[in-house]
């Protein structure tokens, strides 16, 4: 799933592709590296980030998920408002991506309900502002097991929404990493993706740039540079079965998961006898 931000203000891409020919531009550029869905987000989640009107995103992401759903590209529209998800659905958009989760807007729950259409639901704890981000004292509050934490809220969240008419095979799960959780706990849950795939749902990484990915790059290092690691996070969440990665840079993404299916390819044929003279 490739990263295509239609907002002045995202943390590592905000403001390049805001005119439509550049969105574009930059859509067909992450099919053509091997994007498999093109996620589209009018609204930023980044912290500090300060809400948008439902208005002022549609105006934002529905030229380009019409235009790229003509195209035939699958589309996922990136977005905490019903009304901007059943229009996007409406232009052709395939995949509605909230990151709270139907919690946000009530609506929501029952646009994805009416559509049938693939609905990521993120673990989210965000403010009542509609914040993505609840205060830094929140991502503390699970040291003791972050990845039972997570896993009993988005079951929890799951069977409300299924008791809302959304149907379970339809729900696609995301563990927020970066989202009021601090590094370790991110790490945590990567490293126990099995423990959320015991719910019997899909599962979606998105790790791409985050900050705690910072840590393991010198100090002031931009968010590009976080690339790399995002790359190998995507081969080991492909280890482990999820259904997707969310990424900025989808080239390095799709060159190590074709290095990964290439060993493993290898790794299961069958060995040929040595010849000897």
């Amino acid at each position: 799933m490739g990263v295509l931000n239609v907002t002045p203000d995202s943390f590592s891409d905000g403001g390049r592709h805001l005119d439509l020919d550049a969105a574009l531009a930059h859509a067909r550029a992450l099919v053509s590296r091997g994007a498999d869905i093109v996620d589209v987000g009018g609204e930023s989640t980044r912290p500090g980030a300060v809400r948008v009107e439902p208005a002022d995103e549609l105006r934002r992401v529905l030229p380009v998920v019409r235009e790229l759903a003509s195209e035939g590209v699958r589309v996922s529209i990136d977005t905490m408002n019903a009304s901007t998800a059943a229009a996007a659905l409406e232009a052709g958009a395939e995949i509605v991506n909230d990151v709270s989760g139907g919690l946000a807007d009530v609506d929501m729950a029952r646009v994805a309900a009416e559509s049938g259409r693939t609905f990521v639901v993120m673990h989210w704890r965000g403010r009542l502002d509609g914040s993505g981000h609840a205060p830094a004292a929140a991502a503390r509050e699970d040291d003791g097991d972050v990845v039972g934490t997570v896993a009993d809220e988005l079951a929890a969240r799951v069977d409300d929404l299924v008791a809302r008419g959304v149907d379970p095979s339809t729900i696609v799960l995301d563990p927020g990493l970066g989202f009021s959780k601090d590094a370790l706990q991110n790490w945590q849950l990567l490293a126990h993706l099995d423990v959320l795939g015991r719910l019997g749902l899909p599962v979606l990484v998105a790790a791409s740039r985050k900050r705690f990915l910072a840590d393991l790059l010198p100090e002031g290092a931009p968010p590009v540079d976080r690339d790399p690691a995002t790359a190998v996070i995507s081969v080991l969440a492909a280890q482990a079965d999820v259904w997707g990665v969310r990424v900025h840079d989808v080239a390095s993404t799709r060159a190590a998961l074709d290095v990964l299916q290439a060993w493993t390819e290898a790794a299961a044929a069958p060995r040929r006898p040595a010849r000897h003279a």
